[in-house]
């Protein structure tokens, strides 16, 4: 069976160049590749998911709900950094806007997780203020669970996005509308 397995890998080395994307569907696979998105926004996920994880064992609930609403503004931040795109200039000075609303404008996909959140900035507020009950158990164990949640989700967006396998060129020969032909500023060997 082995053997079988090895002849079919050399029957698709030896058929020609890699795939393309003018060929057949089923030449082209796409393949996950690590690190699309710029070093600040990975290393603000980084920081998203210590927050996290410090969340989940601290030990009241304001404490929890702050920290994970804060690991869930370090993952917007995150997508910011990674897809967000500058404002132009005025001469008059913008107002500030928070994260969430900002959010989705960017990536609208993420429109309901802004609002969910956007919702509970009060709260954390006040539990950031030591407001005795502004955050019960429940609220910090479901915060975190949904902040678990939109960080796989936005590590999975910016992080493992696929990435189709490019066409392999001949530098002697330069590809038009899908076919070759060879370059004619390329000096005669002979």
């Amino acid at each position: 069976m082995a053997s079988y397995h090895a002849a079919a890998a050399h029957r698709r080395r030896a058929t020609g160049p890699a795939p393309s994307l003018t060929g057949p569907a089923s030449d082209v696979h796409p393949v996950l590749r690590r690190a699309t998105a710029p070093p600040a926004a990975l290393d603000l996920l980084a920081q998203a998911r210590a927050g996290l994880d410090e969340a989940a064992v601290l030990e009241t609930p304001n404490e929890r709900y702050a920290t994970a609403h804060l690991a869930a503004l370090r993952t917007a931040a995150a997508v910011l950094a990674a897809r967000g795109r500058p404002e132009p200039t005025s001469r008059r000075r913008a107002r500030i806007r928070s994260a969430w609303e900002v959010l989705p404008e960017i990536v609208p996909e993420l429109t309901e997780w802004s609002a969910l959140f956007a919702s509970g900035a009060r709260r954390r507020a006040r539990a950031e203020a030591g407001i005795q009950g502004a955050a019960s158990r429940r609220d910090a164990d479901d915060l975190i669970r949904d902040v678990a949640m939109f960080l796989r989700l936005v590590e999975r967006m910016l992080v493992l996005q696929p990435v189709l396998p490019q066409p392999r060129t001949d530098p002697d020969r330069e590809e038009v509308g899908g076919a070759h032909r060879e370059r004619d500023d390329m000096p005669d060997a002979g």
